[in-house]
């Protein structure tokens, strides 16, 4: 199950070095070039000449500005901080099929996010979507340190006690989001609606800024102990013995995960997959090592989502899909191609 996970990570004197800086670099260019395609596509198309040149009317930057600018960087932000959350929580479950959809952080931060918009709407309106954003924290947080335990309730650290408590507590947020739909008034219902399909289509500039100021600190302190979770692949024992406070490290990481997830989901509701599709991908092509899983995962991330957020908003037009079709649509057979690989000995 974890020979992946456990594959040693190379020496920064490695050859290969050289290789992995080059994919990184391709993964920033084609995450630049995702973005002037999304910046161009949409109701009105902008060309990508006149962009390029900066040769736009009043009218096309007004679009540019105030639509396309905020939804392409919070697309980004989003997939980056789902990416690295799903990076930092297979390295911490020491499992390649961890995310923190399929464990339930994130159905607990919805749970928590639609409770709030029940009962709690007025305090909505005095502190704005930062009250979305720590509900959704506090939600996650409580999740991922339910499923530490449970993973751990015979003393030892069991996979499949892991996954079956993400199951358990899917079931359970599930239950209890549609208790608060029922509870709901009509407005409150289509703010829930939007929440569980998971969408960009409310992109602004304070959503972003109040993304940004979450998420981005979170990822530079998870890519930061990316030396700790690769010791950390070998055995918390080994781990101890080396000197690493395991922890402390898995404090961190969970509050850092559930802080991401927790931000996302406030601003763009449930996104599943993305967690778990990158991160492999990345693992596939880059090896186990996590100080470069997780810039590329915050990378490829970013640009997965935001290309999957151009098609859902122009494969239809002028009618836009939520996002989080599109990337179930391409997560769903991906998670049975991975259990596929597992049951064969390969994962």
């Amino acid at each position: 199950m974890i020979s992946l996970l456990r594959r040693p990570p190379l020496s920064h004197n490695s050859p290969r070095t050289i290789s992995y800086t080059g994919i990184l670099l391709l993964l920033t260019i084609i995450l630049i070039m995702i973005s002037l395609v999304a910046a161009t596509q949409g109701a009105v198309q902008i060309p990508l000449v006149k962009l390029l040149s900066a040769k736009l009317d009043n009218f096309e930057l007004s679009v540019l500005f105030n639509i396309r600018l905020p939804r392409i960087l919070l697309a980004i932000i989003v997939g980056a901080a789902l990416g690295v959350s799903g990076a930092a929580m297979q390295g911490l479950f020491r499992n390649p099929l961890a995310d923190p959809t399929l464990i339930g952080i994130t159905g607990g931060a919805a749970v928590c996010v639609a409770t709030v918009i029940v009962f709690a709407g007025q305090l909505i309106s005095f502190m704005g979507l930062y009250t979305m954003s720590f509900a959704a924290f506090a939600g996650g947080i409580v999740t991922s340190l339910i499923i530490l335990r449970l993973a751990r309730i015979s003393g030892v650290f069991s996979v499949t006690h892991m996954l079956l408590a993400g199951i358990a507590i899917n079931a359970l947020t599930f239950a209890g989001t549609g208790l608060m739909s029922f509870l709901s008034t009509d407005q409150q219902l289509r703010e829930i609606s939007f929440w569980t399909m998971g969408s960009l289509g409310g992109a602004l500039w304070t959503p972003v800024l109040v993304t940004a100021t979450l998420v981005l600190p979170c990822v530079f302190l998870l890519s930061s102990k990316a030396k700790e979770l690769n010791v950390l692949l070998l055995g918390e024992e080994n781990a101890t013995y080396t000197g690493i406070d395991v922890n402390r490290l898995k404090r961190i990481v969970v509050i850092c995960a559930a802080l991401c997830v927790g931000a996302a989901v406030s601003v763009s509701g449930i996104i599943g997959f993305v967690g778990l599709v990158v991160p492999h991908l990345i693992r596939l092509m880059l090896g186990a090592d996590n100080r470069l899983l997780m810039p590329a995962s915050a990378l490829f991330g970013g640009a997965l989502l935001l290309l999957a957020d151009t098609i859902a908003r122009t494969a239809l037009s002028p009618t836009e899909m939520p996002v989080g079709i599109i990337t179930s649509l391409v997560g769903g057979p991906f998670f049975i191609w991975l259990l596929i690989r597992h049951s064969k000995g390969q994962v």
